[in-house]
């Protein structure tokens, strides 16, 4: 009877007939700690990109803040001289106008008013408008921009006020009936001989807490 040759397994082939089929086929994938590991980078650089952004738009409210806060500065200096400039003459014409109505209908006439036109202080609020058009008014601090609405919410009733006076003017003529004329002014500065006293405070108060928040 012929003789069966075998094939000689060799030391490798032996191993791998004897390695459990779980091992042989076992995928070779990434260890815990390299996942790990990528997983925190991958936190990490999220975490320092949404920082990153987030100081940029700290830093454009800044900026934004900043460039109101000196257009406001600009405007309310330019505001507060002219209520200077009109001030006295409201309080010299007042006085002038009680003494015209104090007078008896005889002697009013020979009383010398001299009205050199009502002269109401004209308002800027282009500051104020483009920081409402942009909310550049919610990066200031809270109490600052409370101080700036106080001082533009009054300047605009101040307004109001000469806007009614000024349209006095076309019914009332005052070539045809200067005593009532006289009557709608002498009424319009008794109000705002109050304000602007107001305003003029209002401003010097606000100037410095400006050049505060501006660091000047």
């Amino acid at each position: 009877m012929p003789e069966v040759h075998l094939p000689q397994l060799d030391e490798h082939e032996e191993e791998d007939a004897h390695a459990s089929p779980t091992a042989a086929h076992r995928p070779r994938g990434k260890s815990l700690v390299t996942i790990a590991l990528e997983v925190m980078l991958i936190a990490t650089g999220v975490f320092l990109g949404l920082a990153g952004e987030q100081w940029r738009e700290s830093a454009r409210h800044r900026e934004m803040a900043e460039a109101s806060l000196r257009r406001f500065r600009s405007e309310i200096v330019t505001n507060r001289t002219a209520v200077a400039n009109v001030k006295d003459y409201h309080v010299t014409m007042k006085k002038k106008l009680a003494a015209y109505f104090a007078a008896d209908a005889k002697t009013r006439p020979k009383v010398e008013v001299n009205l050199r036109g009502i002269q109401p202080a004209s308002f800027e609020h282009t500051a104020w408008d483009l920081a409402l058009a942009t909310q550049s008014l919610a990066y200031i601090d809270a109490r600052l921009a409370f101080a700036l609405s106080r001082v533009y919410t009054t300047q605009q009733d101040y307004a109001e006020l000469s806007r009614g006076v000024l349209q006095a003017m076309y019914v009332l003529n005052p070539t045809e009936n200067e005593t009532a004329f006289f009557g709608a002014v002498v009424v319009y500065y008794g109000d705002v001989v109050l304000y602007e006293p107001k305003l003029l405070s209002l401003y010097d108060e606000l100037l410095p807490q400006i050049d505060k928040a501006l660091g000047e």
